[in-house]
């Protein structure tokens, strides 16, 4: 990508159109992605053993969700069909991946949005990502520290990443700012890491 990474806002690569096809749901999704955003000529491992492992919501789930990084929208548009009353913010940094997600999303309850444009006032009962771990520590760090406040009380977040990217050092760290991580699974050198918010004090144990 001539030096240019799929977290570019406006990414300048050649636009070349690609069908990338997954299962989930026990059905098929056939998604359109696109040269310039993340893992655009197929499913990333990390995203497949996400949506594998973790337990997807229900059709009576409803609230916000959140897909956060969301790329050309795998994670969302199978967010969407599990839970039809809920409606899932789809976020990007890169406007190219958000055109696409507004277009695989049609009909659906997906939300494509840049991260400034999503109202303060939302909470989100689920959040779900494949972060962006090749921005770099401090800025990863700094992304999960803006969203994870925005669970709801009893919400939970689920976050797939490679062993060898910093799974366990990032489960680690979210245990040090008091946020309940545990590691919800291990496949194919992915952790999937279930976080939760951390007890407030007025009802933390005694």
């Amino acid at each position: 990508m001539a030096g240019e990474h799929y977290f570019t806002a406006d990414p300048a690569v050649a636009h070349e159109r690609h069908e990338v096809v997954f299962e989930a749901l026990d059905r098929q999704f056939r998604l359109v992605s696109a040269s310039g955003v993340f893992s655009w000529r197929g499913l990333d491992p990390g995203t497949a053993t996400l949506l594998a492992e973790a337990p997807l919501p229900s059709v009576t789930t409803e609230g916000a969700l959140l897909d956060l990084g969301c790329g050309y929208g795998p994670i969302a548009t199978v967010l969407a069909t599990a839970a039809p009353r809920a409606t899932v913010y789809a976020i990007d940094v890169n406007q190219r991946a958000l055109e696409l997600v507004r277009e695989n999303a049609a009909g659906k309850n997906i939300v494509a949005a840049r991260p400034d444009d999503v109202p303060e006032s939302v909470g989100f009962a689920q959040i779900w990502s494949n972060p962006p771990i090749r921005v770099g520590k401090a800025e990863l760090h700094e992304l999960l520290l803006r969203w994870l406040p925005r669970l709801a009380p009893d919400g939970v977040a689920w976050l797939v990443v490679g062993k060898n990217l910093g799974g366990d050092s990032l489960q680690r760290w979210l245990v040090e700012q008091g946020y309940a991580a545990e590691r919800h699974a291990s496949r194919k050198g992915f952790r999937v890491l279930k976080v939760q918010k951390p007890l407030s004090r007025g009802t933390a144990a005694a």
